[in-house]
């Protein structure tokens, strides 16, 4: 072949090969894109076409020997067809179809096809179905067997056993699916399950992470809040006599307010998204070890508040060591807010395993007011942090007609 007659074959060859992946794939996407039922539908009627197709063509040879040839046909067809419904009506699907064989050969045309339709029919029914049927289904098999075979034709003993070995193995394919689809059944389930339990717990996370918060925004808010409402109350009782202790006042109200800035931007950057999160703050959590520096602020806002540390020093875990420094924050600022006390005396006690946080003050100097009681959540506060921790805490009056609050916390 000249090199320009093989240049225009392999052209032309792959253009048809590649339309017709082109139209091969277009096909695939449109059936995929069909609802599950209606792919059932196309598939069950695509293989009914092409069995019946199978069966006429294999006994065209014969054509001559079998008459009426219209009949034979017909039965041959009435074999496949039916299977395009065998999904929706497995049980019908197969007494029609098993009815059209055992007419086939009663009828005595010879050179009977394989009985696949038969076969494919019982298999769905054994998929489909439940036991009552499956085991009606397997009488029918056994009678419809024993009148084919009783017709003309039909005398060699191995047809039986062929035929038998036919529908065992269409029944165990059934049973199967059925097993197999079952066990997937169960497995969906069980993933179901796991996935309804994994979103429970993340609410459940999601909600203790809102309560966390909640406190934190709270212990912080009121803490400075206080301390600011305290200093502005001096310095407006200073003013104009005392000028420069007003002063000092006012630049307590700074400074207390640019802590509480810091750490509600640290609090809220853990509420904000990915992309609206800044970079990590470097500066550690609370603990323990910035207790002095409360306890100044405190002091400055006209509260004496002794500070006693006791036994050894432990290393905390993280959660305890902020637990512990928000434990004794609060109480101070339920000091400064509600008891109007003369001093405060604070207690950090180490012990093998447990760390003991006491707050107590002396008692008001003068009556409250009706408003100094409040009604926020200061102590259902501490009281959640403690029982957090699997802590115990105590609250009353002491022996000094004040306020005490002891809370025992484990170190890890």
């Amino acid at each position: 072949m000249p090199a320009s007659g093989r240049a225009l074959y392999y052209r032309v060859v792959t253009t048809v090969t590649a339309r017709m992946t082109a139209v091969r794939r277009g096909f695939a996407t449109r059936f995929t894109a069909l609802p599950e039922r209606r792919q059932e539908q196309l598939q069950d009627a695509g293989l009914a076409v092409a069995l019946a197709g199978v069966n006429v063509v294999s006994v065209l040879p014969y054509r001559t020997q079998l008459h009426p040839l219209w009949l034979a046909l017909l039965l041959l067809a009435g074999q496949a067809l039916p299977l395009a419904w065998r999904r929706s009506t497995p049980v019908g699907v197969g007494l029609l179809v098993g009815a059209a064989r055992i007419s086939y050969d009663k009828i005595g045309f010879g050179f009977a096809p394989l009985p696949l339709g038969p076969a494919i029919a019982v298999y769905t029914v054994f998929d489909r179905r439940g036991r009552a049927f499956r085991l009606g289904t397997a009488v029918l098999i056994v009678a419809g067997i024993a009148i084919s075979l009783d017709g003309p034709g039909h005398s060699e003993p191995y047809e039986a056993i062929f035929q038998a070995l036919i529908f065992a193995t269409a029944m165990a394919a059934g049973l199967m699916s059925r097993a197999k689809r079952a066990s997937l059944h169960a497995l969906e389930s069980r993933a179901a399950r796991a996935e309804a339990e994994l979103d429970q717990e993340a609410a459940r996370a999601a909600a203790a992470e809102r309560a966390r918060i909640a406190r934190e925004l709270h212990d912080v808010v009121a803490h400075h809040v206080s301390l600011m409402a305290v200093q502005a109350e001096a310095a407006a009782s200073l003013l104009p006599a005392q000028p420069e202790r007003a002063r000092q006042s006012v630049d307590v109200i700074g400074d207390t307010a640019r802590q509480a800035l810091a750490e509600l931007r640290r609090l809220l950057g853990v509420l904000r998204g990915p992309a609206e999160r800044p970079p990590p703050a470097t500066s550690p959590a609370a603990s323990l070890t910035d207790l002095p520096g409360v306890l100044a602020n405190v002091r400055e806002a006209g509260l004496p508040v002794e500070f006693e540390v006791t036994g050894t020093p432990a290393v905390l875990a993280p959660g305890i060591e902020l637990t512990a420094f928000r434990i004794v924050q609060e109480a101070l600022t339920n000091t400064l807010r509600h008891a109007d006390a003369a001093n405060a005396r604070v207690i950090v006690a180490y012990e093998p395993g447990y760390v003991t946080l006491s707050v107590a003050d002396s008692g008001p100097r003068r009556p409250a007011p009706p408003a100094s009681s409040g009604t926020g959540f200061g102590l259902a506060g501490i009281a959640e942090r403690v029982a957090s921790c699997g802590g115990s805490l105590t609250v009353g009056p002491n022996s000094a007609d004040g306020f005490a609050l002891t809370a025992r916390l484990p170190v890890r």
